[in-house]
């Protein structure tokens, strides 16, 4: 499905019902307020602008990128520009949503520190499938800056007005910044089962044959694998083994060429070969920084 390009925030106004926006380049929309598409079926948009929302009774089949999610309470999601949302209106579903999104065009962030710090914050890359999972506390005060930032523009605009809605943005940006990293920690079991998704994933690859005929796989391999971002996946990995995907990908490697070094006879250019390297050197470089020995002084000291 082609997805329906939206390329400015009083566009999406008028697609959506609404009135035309109090300023063009920032708004505060009541999700309650959005009108609902007269049929059942998929729509697809890829807006020009970041959006980040707070959806809650909007039980909808959603897409982001190319991963669903079933929007539940609490969750908060976040886009940028030239990103596709799909979303399924089926018959019956639910016609009461509420929440809150909030639109911002990078025409808005010119000649701003945070036109720059934006791209920063890994969750606007994030499938929709790991969006930040909200306590009641939580919401409250991500609520209540949005709210701010819809009082600033509702007053009379002046030349103070800009810096106030973007102190409010990245104040917004830090404490989601900060839940995002509680939510690693709390939400142990499902970041548990990724990673032993991985351990999996890693080991079929490697048994495979397919580190000799395709080399190390990718970080995006790895993540489209696992049906998440490769940012989030390093995020993860980051939070429960201090390593991010390249590093323990890495890791991996080194120890089955420990494993090839030191109980079988292969030559160290046959294992280079059978790990992906095409050229000795590069094994023998990354086994040293690995390990402070080069392949050959660790075969010896098991002889």
């Amino acid at each position: 499905m082609q997805p329906v390009h939206i390329k400015s925030i009083t566009e999406y106004h008028h697609l959506a019902g609404l009135p035309k926006p109090e300023h063009p380049l920032i708004t505060v929309i009541n999700i309650g307020k959005l009108r609902r598409p007269g049929r059942e079926g998929l729509f697809s948009w890829m807006f020009d602008f970041y959006a980040i929302s707070l959806k809650k009774n909007f039980h909808v089949k959603m897409k982001y990128g190319q991963q669903p999610h079933d929007f539940d309470e609490g969750v908060l999601h976040f886009m940028s520009p030239g990103q596709v949302l799909t979303v399924e209106f089926e018959k019956g579903m639910n016609h009461n949503p509420s929440g809150w999104m909030i639109l911002i065009h990078p025409d808005f962030l010119w000649n701003t520190p945070l036109a720059k710090t934006i791209k920063q914050y890994e969750f606007f890359n994030y499938s929709v499938n790991e969006a930040l999972y909200l306590s009641d506390k939580e919401e409250t005060m991500i609520t209540a800056i949005a709210q701010n930032m819809e009082q600033e523009y509702h007053a009379n605009i002046d030349r103070f007005s800009q810096q106030v809605i973007i102190a409010q943005l990245e104040l917004l940006l830090t404490y989601s910044e900060r839940f995002y990293q509680r939510q690693f920690i709390t939400r142990k079991i499902a970041s548990h089962q990724i990673l032993s998704r991985l351990e999996d994933l890693i080991s079929a690859y490697f048994n495979s044959g397919s580190l000799a005929k395709q080399g190390l796989p990718t970080v995006s391999y790895i993540a489209e694998k696992l049906n998440v971002s490769p940012g989030y996946l390093s995020g993860l990995l980051k939070s429960l083994t201090g390593q991010t995907t390249q590093q323990h990908l890495h890791h991996k490697l080194i120890e089955l060429a420990k494993e090839k070094l030191s109980t079988t006879s292969l030559s160290v250019s046959e294992i280079a070969y059978e790990l992906g390297f095409e050229h000795l050197a590069s094994f023998s470089k990354l086994f040293k920084v690995k390990t402070n020995l080069s392949p050959l002084e660790f075969r010896a000291a098991f002889n």
